[in-house]
């Protein structure tokens, strides 16, 4: 159990996650939000009316925002830092029972990564001004990409 592990509740079962990783990442940046609490995120962010949000981008990757401001919509990509891994079967609180890990959008994941597709506002240098996250203050950015098709 990792150290971010809460009590498992009924029907919940974890499992021993792997020793080594299979691949690494680089954090590029980090979110900011209004949230300082796990229980205070929306479970869904809304890019109409959340409140605006910022994206701090390290400055070495500040050449990779050339053109981004075409774009109405962004998709973020993050780290859920503070979630479990362990969790293959879950009793989220809307449901009724257990439900596999990957039959839910929890956080709480093997690999804990979350997208979010946002609205741009702004931006100035290295940083964003975005509406539509549903991260804790200081989680750490994965990629952000152009939205197109779907996701837009």
């Amino acid at each position: 159990m990792s150290e971010t592990a809460d009590a498992l509740r009924p029907h919940e079962l974890a499992v021993e996650t792997p020793q080594g990783f299979d691949a690494g990442l680089w954090f590029i940046g980090r979110i900011r939000t209004p949230w300082t609490r796990r229980g205070d995120c929306p479970h869904r962010g809304d890019a109409e009316a959340g409140p605006d949000c910022r994206i701090e981008l390290s400055p070495r990757w500040q050449v990779a925002l050339t053109g981004i401001e075409a774009h109405e919509r962004l998709q973020i990509l993050y780290w859920m830092d503070q979630a479990r891994r362990d969790l293959v079967l879950q009793n989220p609180k809307f449901g009724a029972g257990a439900t596999g890990t990957f039959a839910l959008r929890s956080p709480v994941r093997p690999n804990p990564v979350a997208s979010s597709v946002v609205r741009l506002l702004a931006v100035e240098g290295t940083v964003l001004t975005v509406r539509g996250l549903d991260c804790l203050d200081g989680t750490p950015l994965i990629d952000i990409k152009a939205a197109f098709g779907a996701l837009a």
